[in-house]
Parts: C-alpha cells; sequence; structure tokens
C-alpha cells in the first residue's frame, strides 16, 4: 500500500461526482507536491467527460487547510525556488477556474491563507459552522498575494482587506457566509455531507453544455489570472527571503 503519512491527494469518481480529496498530518497545510497533484488531479477531472461535477475536500475532522507548509516556507532560498513554491497555489486556483466542471468546495474546518484561497476558487463552497477563516500571510511577512484575486472576486474588496490587514484574527463561518466566501453553511459534518451530497447529485443530472457555459459566464473577466498570478507568486518569492519573514516563520514554528 502507498505511504500516506505524509500527504497524499486522491480522487473517487462516483455517478458523475469526482471527489478529490487532498491530506497533509501538519492541519492539511500544504507542501509543494500536493499542490502540484491537487492541481493535476482537478484539471484532468475538469476534462473528463465522465466527470460531471467536482467536489473538493481535505481529509480529517480538523482543519480544513492550514495553508502553506512552514517547512518548506523556511527552506526556500532563493527567489526562484520561492516563486515556484508559491505557483503551487496559484495553479490549483487557475485549476479549479479553467475547469469545465463546477467545483464545489467541502470545508469541515478551518481555513488559513492557501485554505481561504482555496474556499473562494471553488464554484459553491458548503462549510461548517466550526469554520473560521483567517488570512495570516502578513503576519508573517509575507501578503496574501496569490489567493488574493480569489479571495477579493468572492468577499468583495473591503473585506479581503478586513482579512488580509487584520491577519491574526479569525471570522467565523457566519461572517463568511455572510460575506459570500460560504454558500452555505451547517452544525455538523453529517448535515454538511447530506448537503453536498443533495447539490452534487442534483448537478450530475443537470446539462453539462449549459453548466459549461454557464462556468465561463462566472468566471468572465479573470483570463488574465495565468500571469497576474504568476506575478504575485513573484512578489511572495520575494518576500518570504526578507529577515522579518524568516525570523516570523521561525516564531510560529516554534509555537506549533
Amino acid at each position: 500500500m502507498p505511504d500516506t503519512s505524509k500527504g497524499y491527494v486522491k480522487q473517487e469518481l462516483e455517478q458523475g461526482v469526482a471527489t478529490i480529496e487532498f491530506f497533509h498530518p501538519a492541519s492539511n497545510s500544504l507542501p509543494a507536491v500536493i499542490l502540484h497533484n491537487l492541481a493535476e488531479a482537478i484539471d484532468k477531472a475538469g476534462q473528463d467527460e465522465r466527470v460531471k461535477v467536482i467536489v473538493l475536500r481535505s481529509a480529517g475532522h480538523g482543519a480544513f487547510c492550514a495553508g502553506a507548509s512552514f517547512d518548506e516556507l523556511i527552506a526556500i532560498n532563493t527567489e526562484t525556488d520561492g516563486k515556484n513554491f508559491f505557483s503551487g497555489f496559484a495553479k490549483v486556483i487557475n485549476a479549479i477556474r479553467k475547469a469545465h466542471k463546477f467545483v464545489i468546495g467541502r470545508v469541515q474546518g478551518k481555513a488559513v491563507g492557501g485554505g481561504v484561497g482555496l474556499a473562494a476558487a471553488c464554484d459553491y463552497t458548503i462549510a461548517t459552522d466550526a469554520a473560521a477563516v483567517k488570512l495570516s500571510e502578513l503576519a508573517v511577512g509575507i501578503g496574501p498575494f496569490v489567493v488574493g484575486p480569489a479571495v477579493e472576486r468572492k468577499l468583495g474588496t473591503s473585506c479581503f482587506s478586513q482579512l488580509a490587514m487584520d491577519a491574526t484574527e479569525w471570522r467565523s463561518a457566519e461572517w463568511a457566509k455572510k460575506h459570500g466566501l460560504y454558500s452555505e453553511i451547517y452544525k455538523n459534518e453529517e448535515e454538511l455531507d447530506d448537503a453536498i451530497h443533495h447539490l452534487a447529485s442534483k448537478l450530475a443530472h443537470s446539462n453539462p453544455e449549459a453548466m459549461a457555459m454557464l462556468k465561463k459566464v462566472f468566471w468572465q473577466g479573470t483570463e488574465h489570472w495565468d500571469k497576474l498570478l504568476d506575478e504575485r507568486a513573484a512578489m511572495s518569492g520575494k518576500l518570504v527571503l526578507s529577515t522579518f519573514t524568516r525570523n516570523a516563520i521561525s516564531k510560529f514554528k516554534a509555537k506549533g
């Protein structure tokens, strides 16, 4: 059996619904290899004619996604390496954007940094009331540059600015629903999964051509995101080398 102790990305296809699941033992934080595999899985599912709708989820009952892997962040030594790492989140967001299928996000717990970006990039995100959000990047000397366009697209500039600037404070799932990040929230995972199953099943029986056209309409105006997110990754890649950021990340790792 494959070793999953260091994380994985896997997919199941059932009755037209492709469920893509990612996992990492450190609160579902994402190293480069998982980001790469996640983008690849979404891209393939988005082009697979058997797939009618995609569900994106993480494993476990804790955090949905704790953002970037601090171990990999602290190991970055060049701007090129930094850009390449942050491009991982860019590739996942763009894979969701370009998929010819709707992507439903399942958020069972807290989302931090890049995790907020993933939740925002999904076409329809359903969460539990435990799914608080925080954009913590500024607290470690960077900034939510790569995920920013996806978060701002869902929340608007005002709420995105609040999250980006108030980088140490959580916003509740109710706040996230009120401002458009979450479409629905539920009390527990059982209710969450029932709601996702209901929506995914309904979409799996809808007209694929109509859904593909709607997807393009929903994402109109983002055609430049390949270039934009690449530029944003370079910004983060430069900042991660700063003394301020290295010290801040080391302090966060020490707390953990």
